[in-house]
């Protein structure tokens, strides 16, 4: 459960969620949250799966799954790709022409990034 409560910590800390803060979302306790990021307690409620996933916008079946293979570690790139697919999935329902440039910008870079390096 500690490679769950430092995925927890990552995520919370990137989105700049306060330890305090967030436990007051999940209506539980500052020491407990902490607790369970640190891995001193070898249980999760259930309760707060669900408030977990809205409040830090987790996608758990890449959480759990990477938590199934305990030699795999947690990937800071992935979550922050699938945080911006699920990101630009939204916005282009509201601004497609935002998410157009957005994405337009992203294939540009790494078009640039290509051309200067030798791709194996």
């Amino acid at each position: 459960m500690n490679e769950l409560g430092q995925k927890i910590r990552t995520i919370r800390t990137q989105k700049g969620i306060g330890l305090n803060a967030l436990a007051k979302k999940l209506d539980i306790s500052s020491g407990y949250l902490s607790n369970l990021e640190t891995g001193k307690t070898d249980t999760v409620q259930l309760s707060i799966i669900p408030k977990l996933q809205q409040e830090l916008n987790i996608n758990w079946s890449d959480i759990f799954q990477s938590e199934s293979n305990s030699t795999e570690q947690f990937n800071e790139i992935h979550f922050r790709i699938e945080r911006l697919s699920h990101h630009l999935k939204e916005l282009e329902k509201i601004r497609p022409d935002i998410a157009q440039y957005l994405i337009s910008i992203v294939e540009q870079g790494i078009d640039t990034f290509q051309e200067g390096q030798p791709y194996h």
